[in-house]
């Protein structure tokens, strides 16, 4: 309540602390030079390829009512107003599922009405953006930015399983259709006769499963033994693109014989032929829309509103991690109020909404992210070791390190040098708790997973990211070139890798692990909960999560009302805030819907191998056996795939291995 007696207090509080940065923000941009152009070609391509998919989703969906084209331009306006207006720079706007859903439903419903039909599709869609554009403003007016610490990670991790679960539908409704006839085609054509109906559809089975295997493979190259680190990183920053060309370029080696259309590629109008040229006056048609369901439009709007206000939240949420130490100040509030004029402003020219979208808006802070270069690492952990052999506490090891990365890093402050080496600081005095209060630790393990994140907080990639996404409007000759069959593989892939670090699915795993086996668990690196929580209570929690999604899901289907998917996900706030305390722990419930991605580090059950690390000597100045180690690979190893970075501990519970496998512990 006290936020609804301070209007426009969040918005004023967000608009003067960023206007005081406003112009370092651009400044930083130049600064950087030529070296901007690699996150910016990084982040376009990730934004660019998701756009493309929804738009032939889309386009399926609505009868060629949107369009790819459509897709990009609010992609690129949206983006563009942002990046030079906006309050946090580093957060990516694009077109969603959740808005390709939300305007396939306003479809099927203005089609089965005579007073709209498809004719007035677009303008009735134009009142929803518009009461969405009012909602958007009072709950930014009236600070309701401070709630969003009430979605929490059950919240987050079912809707994006939701979103996985959707992508995967669409990809396997995509492979069915391709052995179908479109309705609107002509079945004599003789591209659809039985034997080059069945080749397209075996030829879409081939193209889709080749993306979505490649693809993954790619996204793991920095992982790989072979080749430079210089490449293996390009493979893992660009291998999904590339991927997507190449399996273009095969699809043009079929024989010659094959008709045209097989394989088929994607369908929409050129960007100035008439069916592209109509959205731009659709403001035109929105006085058409009849005065009943100008109102009506009001109750979906609800349901946009509330989907915008939390995916546009969380996703700024994610871009500004505290684990990237960001300088800057966030800008909730004033986002969401600009989220409100961007919204009115694609619906009054035809175009669906963009909202602030993951995994992208992280994966650009990522992208901007420097662990300072490994000479600062290398150091650290040298004086760490040197440490460690003169029997130093750990007190001692920790005030050594914080010297070397104040002499290297050169930091303002050493105040601010002091803030970002806390979590190192704990992690390393942690083991002072310890009964003998020297218990050693490994330099390697603390330092990779403690050493700060530097952040180059500018303007300039998301500024350019995004003009090239509107420039490919006019590249839309080239991008119908790509099949169809392609896209259903790329929504499987995006599906898929969603998956890991998605705490959810990793429970739902757990449950299928035999008592025997899960000794396993602990042998790798492993969520906090699995040491902490009990496994009935894991598994009372992961049920009640896995009922939930298919109630969720099962709105989505049905004809008109599925358009209120969202309002499930609205109930779970009060759900979690009043029933789960009384069925779980609190310490049980916490664990399991932490907000923080915490796991545990490895600990091998007596493993008597070595590795190369291990039989090579420790003080080894040989610079040519430096491993090849880079801070991307660091990054990777350190994130979700929903751009989450992972807090990793280390576990001291030796004794809980003895616990799930008593029998060896009486042969000791």
């Amino acid at each position: 309540m006290e936020c609804l007696k301070t209007p426009f207090k969040g918005i004023v509080r967000d608009a003067r602390g960023r206007a005081a940065c406003y112009k370092q923000d651009w400044a930083c941009g130049f600064c950087s030079g030529m070296r901007i152009l690699a996150p910016t070609a990084y982040i376009f391509f990730a934004s660019a390829l998701p756009v493309i998919a929804f738009g032939e989703q889309l386009s399926r969906d609505t009868n060629g009512s949107l369009s790819t084209v459509e897709t990009l331009a609010s992609t690129a306006i949206c983006g563009i107003i942002h990046s030079i207006f906006g309050g946090q720079p580093l957060l990516i706007l694009g077109v969603a599922e959740p808005t390709v859903i939300m305007y396939t439903y306003l479809y099927n419903f203005a089609k089965g009405r005579s007073a709209l039909g498809s004719e007035l599709y677009l303008a009735w869609a134009g009142w929803v953006c518009v009461w969405t554009a009012l909602l958007l403003f009072l709950l930014a007016i009236f600070n309701a930015c401070t709630i969003i610490t009430r979605f929490t990670r059950i919240a987050g991790e079912l809707f994006g399983m939701l979103i996985t679960v959707l992508f995967m539908q669409e990809a396997i409704k995509g492979l069915i259709s391709e052995f179908n006839i479109p309705k609107a085609d002509n079945p004599a054509l003789e591209k659809y006769q039985f034997q080059w109906l069945y080749t397209n559809g075996l030829l879409a089975i081939i193209f889709a499963i080749g993306l979505l295997y490649t693809a993954l493979k790619s996204r793991k190259a920095r992982s790989w033994r072979y080749s430079t680190g210089w490449f293996r990183g390009f493979i893992a920053d660009y291998g999904v693109p590339l991927m997507v060309l190449t399996w273009t370029s095969l699809s043009f080696a079929v024989p010659k014989r094959v008709p045209d259309g097989v394989p088929r590629r994607l369908f929409c109008p050129l960007p100035w032929e008439s069916a592209s040229l109509h959205h731009w006056t659709v403001i035109e048609d929105m006085w058409k829309v009849p005065p009943t369901y100008i109102f009506a439009a009001f109750i979906p709007a609800v349901m946009i509103a509330g989907l915008y206000f939390f995916d546009h939240s969380v996703a700024s949420q994610m871009a500004q991690q505290k684990e990237f130490n960001l300088k800057k100040p966030s800008a909730y509030h004033y986002d969401i109020f600009l989220l409100g004029l961007l919204t009115l402003l694609c619906g009054l020219l035809g175009l669906p909404p963009s909202n602030g979208v993951l995994p992208q808006s992280p994966m650009h802070t990522k992208s901007l992210a420097v662990l300072n270069k490994q000479m600062i690492r290398k150091r650290m952990i040298q004086s760490a070791k040197e440490c460690i052999k003169q029997r130093a506490t750990n007190s001692e090891i920790y005030g050594k390190m914080q010297e070397v990365f104040i002499e290297m890093d050169r930091t303002p402050t050493f105040t601010s040098t002091v803030k970002e080496l806390q979590d190192l600081k704990e992690a390393v005095l942690k083991a002072d708790d310890g009964e003998d209060g020297n218990t050693k630790f490994d330099p390697e393990k603390y330092i990779d997973a403690h050493l700060p994140v530097r952040v180059n907080e500018q303007r300039m990639s998301n500024l350019l990211q995004s003009c090239l996404v509107g420039l490919s409007v006019c590249a839309i000759p080239v991008i119908k070139l790509i099949p169809t069959s392609v896209l259903w593989g790329y929504f499987a892939y995006m599906a898929i890798d969603s998956l890991p670090g998605n705490q959810f699915w990793e429970r739902i795993l757990l449950l299928f692990i035999t008592p025997g086996r899960r000794y396993k668990v602990l042998e790798g690196v492993h969520a906090s909960f699995v040491e902490s929580v009990p496994f009935k209570s894991i598994a009372v929690f992961t049920l009640f999560q896995f009922v939930y999604l298919l109630i969720c899901y099962g709105v989505t289907w049905v004809p008109i009302a599925g358009i209120l998917f969202p309002l499930p996900f609205f109930l779970l706030i009060s759900i979690r805030q009043h029933i789960l305390p009384k069925l779980f722990k609190h310490d049980h419930l916490h664990e399991l819907d932490a907000a923080e991605y915490e796991e545990i580090a490895a600990t091998p059950y007596r493993s008597q191998s070595l590795s190369f690390k291990d039989i090579r000597p420790s003080d080894s100045d040989d610079e040519d056996s430096e491993e090849d180690f880079y801070d991307a690979e660091i990054l990777d190893e350190m994130t979700t795939s929903r751009g989450e970075l992972k807090l990793r501990t280390v576990s001291f519970k030796e004794e809980m291995l003895f616990r799930v496998r008593p029998e060896d512990a009486s042969r000791a």
